[in-house]
């Protein structure tokens, strides 16, 4: 028996037991990582340059590319880290931050994802409302809505997580702190406040999920009464990339979170944790520039303007000499 006062580190799952696996795993998370970095800095940098995607819907997806930044900004560098040591360890404040700043990252970008399924009804719906509703104002207050209830999510979360008493050990069985594997650590007779706050948090994600799913009906609708069939395929091209990160954003998290205890392992915990809090960041900047011709074009004179730069530079010219 220990008690949580008496806890100063925790013990994180290791992705490998050999050294070999440990190298192959560190290598494989530092690929992703920099991909996600790449992607997610190009969008942002594409959105913030280019003025043709200073739009309500850019606007949007540049806050995404952030959020996604972060998430996986929080993760990743400490898993590489501990697998790279040959280390498992984890402050008790390292922790507590690191699940702060996960919740965070991962419940403003549910509620932006939700807002921009908004700003998509509106767009398809009532095109002619939509300077009003989506002015430059409406769009920066949502935002600030969305990031500041990832902050109010997450402290409620992390400090309700942290007074709680623990009863058994400091082994974490996953590569970061997150709530369902502290909780196995709490002593039985506490968790029910927590567990009365995930209920809540879960009731607030499906009304969530609800309005998504409404919006995107009345879209579709409107979308399929549309006489023109160019006007159809731009209006599906500019909501099918949103509709895929919010499906594979929800699909990996509700199964991480809501799966049954009885098919639970610390290997289907490991890859579902990596599902949903490494693919998503990793996958959302090549679906919009896949699916968005104004994405990929500003994306490739950022590329072709950094490449300018360096070409011109005097020390690479130096060097090339």
């Amino acid at each position: 028996m220990s008690n949580s006062s008496s806890i100063s580190e925790f013990l994180l799952l290791p992705l490998a037991d050999t050294r070999q696996l440990q190298l192959l795993h560190f290598w494989l998370l530092l690929g992703i990582y920099l991909a996600a970095l790449l992607g997610n800095g190009l969008i942002s940098t594409a959105v913030a340059c280019d003025q043709r995607l200073h739009t309500p819907m850019y606007f949007f997806l540049f806050n995404l590319a952030l959020l996604d930044l972060g998430c996986i900004s929080t993760t990743l560098p400490k898993a590489m880290a501990n697998t790279f040591l040959e280390t498992r360890a984890i402050s008790y404040v390292g922790c507590a931050a690191q699940l702060f700043f996960f919740l965070f990252f991962l419940s403003a970008e549910y509620s932006l994802l939700t807002i921009m399924s908004y700003d998509r009804y509106v767009a398809i719906c009532k095109p002619l409302h939509y300077g009003t509703l989506m002015d430059s104002r409406a769009c920066a207050t949502m935002a600030a809505a969305a990031w500041g209830a990832g902050v109010l999510y997450s402290l409620l979360h992390t400090a309700s997580t942290f007074s709680l008493p623990l009863c058994h050990g400091n082994v974490i069985n996953q590569v970061f702190c997150e709530i369902p594997q502290i909780l196995k650590l709490v002593c039985s007779s506490s968790y029910l406040r927590e567990v009365v706050l995930l209920i809540f948090s879960i009731s607030l994600c499906f009304g969530c999920f609800v309005f998504i799913v409404v919006s995107y009906v009345q879209i579709f609708l409107a979308v399929l009464r549309m006489p023109s069939e160019q006007g159809r395929h731009k209006a599906f091209s500019t909501c099918l990339p949103h509709l895929a990160v919010v499906s594979l954003f929800l699909s990996t998290a509700i199964y991480a979170y809501l799966k049954p205890p009885s098919i639970s392992s610390p290997s289907m915990d490991l890859m579902m944790a990596f599902l949903y809090s490494v693919v998503p960041p990793a996958v959302n900047p090549l679906i919009y520039s896949m699916r968005s011709q104004e994405v990929t074009d500003a994306v490739r004179k950022v590329i072709t303007k950094c490449v300018s730069l360096a070409v011109n530079c005097p020390s690479f010219r130096i060097h090339a000499l």
